[in-house]
């Protein structure tokens, strides 16, 4: 099975059924007041409810309370919840234990200790490996993905971090273990929250067989 696609960021309405049209597994949504792609000002519940049920809805948060991540869960039809911040094992198997899919967040650099990752295997799904950099999310650039290469744990993860068009021929031919998904965002953006869908289906048809 060919790696599946997640695109993050989604802020338009427009711009969502654009590249819901492209058909992803995931969209992500960020619900992070501080992020320049915030969803809540200009996407609504229902403009979530108009994509798709074969594309699974991601929320996006940063150590928010969980009855706020529930509570935008109802109202936007999330299927999944990413949690970008310092979110522990206990919160994430609270969350999951509602029934949705918990990926949890995780900046790689060079001196990334894979040991942290250890109570958090059980309770979470996936894990979402990104670029470390000044912002939870969104930097815009790419980790060297070897640091993955001896990666044991029982959990899938999706990797992040300033993927691009660029990179399209090296993703499609990756050999990495654990890897479940590629998580696409600001590399194909015209601006903060708005995706250049022509640029996605460049990628889209790069990447699917």
């Amino acid at each position: 099975m060919s790696v599946r696609l997640k695109v993050c960021g989604m802020a338009r309405p427009d711009n969502l059924r654009a590249v819901a049209a492209l058909r992803p597994d995931f969209l992500g949504f960020i619900f992070y007041p501080k992020s320049r792609r915030y969803a809540t000002p200009t996407l609504t519940p229902a403009d979530a409810a108009a994509v798709p049920a074969t594309i699974r809805k991601v929320g996006v948060f940063v150590d928010e309370d969980t009855a706020v991540i529930q509570e935008r869960i109802t109202q936007y039809g999330l299927q999944a919840v990413q949690l970008h911040g310092t979110e522990t094992p206990e919160t994430c198997a609270l969350l999951r234990a509602t029934g949705v899919v918990v990926i949890k967040a995780f900046a790689i650099g060079a001196q990334f200790d894979f040991a942290q990752l250890l109570p958090y295997v059980g309770q979470v799904d996936f894990f979402l490996f990104d670029t470390a950099g000044a912002h939870p999310g969104g930097n815009g650039t790419a980790f060297d993905w070897q640091l993955l290469a001896d990666y044991s744990l029982p959990v899938p993860y999706f990797l992040a971090g300033g993927l691009a068009l660029e990179h399209a021929d090296l993703l499609r031919n990756l050999q990495l273990p654990g890897l479940f998904a590629l998580d696409l965002n600001s590399k194909f953006e015209t601006e903060p929250g708005v995706k250049d869908a022509n640029l996605l289906r460049q990628m889209f048809q790069q990447l699917r067989p």
